[in-house]
């Protein structure tokens, strides 16, 4: 259940932007009308706090604005409205790492009239005083929570505004495309010396355009989200030796006794700047002539056929020295084909291996032979081959994003029909119209207030 927040603006607002823990320096950030005036009944020398301008820091002795008692020497940074984070008056406040100096700091600021930021509330405020929009704001979250290298430059390529001039570009494109039709509804057709075709290519490649941001959301979710991908096989084929080469480490143990894994590992690993989450699961047994495995390994089986059905993809390893039972020879013809799954031929180190069979990729968990194209047939699988390895390629992760990106691009096809059919022009204008709309909401420039609560309540108070 989603917790609904009150953002009320015209409050002044203090939080911690760094982890409340034992550190070196921590920070906290305050905002809002007054915030200046109000940190100087807090500082040794208010003065001196009072006459600084935008963007200045001021070394001074933190102290509780009744009793006047040093609490911590700290170093303020200043910014005057409308220039800083969040275009109001605001302070950053870095001091030392203590958990009492900080509980002590925010008691203080608490008395100085300042409360408790709202999660994303300092964000919020850049929002609405127009420093940044609503695509760079979930961008904000992105980097935060950016998994890789590569995910952390997607996220910061949007928060750079690159994402909202791709959107403002074909925004403009429909409303120029509008004015013809403006010409249209304005005047009488007897009025109009000759005629005015509505520019039908125009339609046609804006909702393309559209269309094709909206289908990057598969390839941004995976960056910002991470792959779920899942070692399966049956026991003793070498999973866990795979597990550990992706890993660089003896993570999982490996032997030679069937049935060692009884439960899934998991660990988060980077493919070529792409995150991913690896499972290791536990064996299948098959027709085991040992009999049925015990209650507790049976449990780990039933877990990880849970794993795969949510898995991104699956590597199911074959062991190639014993080749396929028959139950094995069924999943590898049903899904041979199948980009869920990529098959495995391991051991090809052994004397003992059998020639690999088409379809299935040759791989030493031992030596690492193959495997680094199993890593490049991995990323083809899950990124479809459609994404230049640079971080500066334009992409959405955000769902919200997606749906509004394919309202738009359904609208502009609507008005494509509306064209063809020679429907009336207002018919066609309102679908033009109707895409504009998406495209605002989308930047936030009309939002309503559920959906910027829904947003803002996933970002860190110190955000």
């Amino acid at each position: 259940m989603m917790t609904s927040y009150s953002y009320a603006t015209q409050e002044l607002i203090a939080g911690l932007a760094t982890p409340f823990a034992a550190s070196a320096l921590a920070v906290l950030r305050t905002s809002g009308e007054g915030a200046i005036e109000q940190i100087a009944r807090c500082f040794s020398d208010p003065e001196r706090l009072h006459s600084s301008g935008h963007g200045c820091l001021v070394h001074g002795v933190f102290q509780h604005p009744d009793s006047r008692r040093a609490i911590d020497d700290v170093v303020l940074g200043i910014y005057r409205a409308p220039g800083g984070y969040t275009g109001e008056d605001s302070v950053e406040i870095f001091c030392h790492g203590s958990l009492p100096g900080i509980q002590r700091i925010l008691d203080a600021l608490h008395a100085a009239g300042f409360r408790d930021a709202l999660p994303g509330e300092f964000t919020y405020r850049a929002f609405l005083h127009g420093k940044i929009d609503l695509t760079q704001a979930e961008a904000v979250q992105e980097i935060v929570g950016s998994k890789s290298e590569k995910a952390h430059g997607f996220a910061m390529n949007r928060l750079s505004g690159k994402l909202s001039q791709v959107i403002d570009r074909e925004k403009q494109r429909i409303i120029d495309i509008m004015s013809v039709l403006e010409v249209q509804l304005d005047y009488a057709e007897d009025e109009i010396e000759e005629d005015t075709a509505v520019p039908l290519d125009e339609i046609t490649s804006a909702e393309e355009a559209l269309t094709r941001l909206a289908e990057t959301y598969g390839v941004g979710r995976l960056f910002h989200e991470g792959a779920r991908i899942v070692i399966a096989g049956k026991t003793n084929a070498g999973k866990s030796s795979l597990f550990n080469l992706f890993l660089k480490q003896d993570r999982a143990i490996v032997s030679d006794v069937h049935g060692t894994t009884r439960d899934y590992l998991e660990s988060w690993i980077s493919i070529d700047g792409m995150p991913a989450r690896l499972y290791d699961t536990a064996g299948f047994r098959y027709a085991d002539p040992q009999g049925f495995p015990e209650i507790i390994e049976e449990e780990g089986i039933r877990r990880s056929w849970g794993v795969i059905e949510e898995s991104d993809l699956v590597l199911y390893i074959l062991d190639g020295t014993t080749g396929m039972n028959q139950e094995e020879k069924a999943l590898f013809e049903g899904h041979r084909e199948d980009p869920k799954y990529l098959f495995l031929w391991n051991k090809t180190d052994s004397d003992s291996a059998q020639p690999c069979p088409k379809g299935a990729f040759p791989v030493s968990a031992v030596t690492a032979e193959g495997f680094s194209k199993i890593e490049q047939s991995i990323l083809t699988r899950l990124l479809g081959g459609n994404i230049s390895s640079s971080d500066q390629e334009i992409m959405i992760d955000s769902l919200r994003q997606r749906e509004l990106l394919r309202k738009a691009a359904a609208s502009l096809q609507e008005a494509v029909q509306a064209v063809n059919s020679s429907m009336p022009v207002d018919i066609i204008a309102s679908e033009l119209q109707n895409a504009v709309s998406a495209l605002g909401e989308l930047t936030g420039e009309v939002t309503a207030d559920d959906i910027l609560d829904r947003i803002f309540s996933n970002f860190c108070v110190g955000k």
